[in-house]
């Protein structure tokens, strides 16, 4: 996976070639991903899903993250993302079903880490599904939700904890539920800009429900 091409690009999103996944995180190179966030709506209530990343994982692991998401090759397009939502969590959906809310750029830096990124994101509303997971267990461990409302008080407000709940699979294969609270280090760091623009996409997703 480290020596998968990516394309790169400069900060103006002007394509400039392509690079390894490990020569991009290294160097800080501009890069495509995709982004996919699961919500919901329950009566007067409204619901934002994070899956909780593998312990396995390289980068970030057992923090909560973005329902689906991952990096697209140098060969896909925007349209190929879709496979994340499948191979992650085992729910085969088209592309036509999401709602795009543009591209965002996202920003995540730790030692010999450097993640930049041209994120092309969107929502799946699964109000009036029935879904079953399949977690892909390398990538993913759990699901999680969070009242929209709590949400926006962690990651615009600076709230210092709040309720989520859902499950996650142990190391025995047993489905653990979970009805607690998360702190701001339980989530992946990802940019105050990026979560204040997805906020507002939220937003105004959930007042044309109305």
């Amino acid at each position: 996976m480290e020596s998968e091409q990516l394309k790169i690009f400069d900060e103006r999103g002007r394509h400039t070639g392509k690079a390894s996944r490990s020569d991009v995180h290294k160097n800080g190179y501009w890069h495509e991903t995709f982004h996919c966030w699961f919500i919901s709506k329950k009566g007067d209530k409204e619901y934002i899903y994070f899956q909780q990343r593998s312990s396995g994982k390289k980068d970030f692991p057992d923090l909560l993250d973005i329902t689906a998401a991952g990096h697209l090759t140098s060969e896909e397009s925007v349209q190929d993302g879709v496979r994340e939502i499948r191979e992650e969590l085992g729910i085969p959906i088209s592309f036509s079903d999401l709602v795009s809310i543009g591209i965002i750029k996202d920003q995540l830096q730790k030692q010999g880490f450097n993640d930049n990124e041209f994120s092309h994101v969107y929502l799946y509303d699964i109000t009036d599904l029935d879904i079953s997971y399949h977690f892909q267990k390398e990538e993913v461990s759990g699901m999680f939700r969070v009242a929209s409302a709590d949400f926006y008080k962690m990651f615009l407000e600076n709230e210092k904890e709040i309720p989520v709940n859902g499950y996650y699979i142990n190391q025995q294969g047993e489905e653990v539920k979970v009805d607690g609270h998360a702190i701001k280090s339980s989530f992946v760091p990802h940019g105050r800009e990026y979560y204040h623009t997805v906020s507002g996409a939220f937003k105004k997703y959930f007042s044309s429900l109305n």
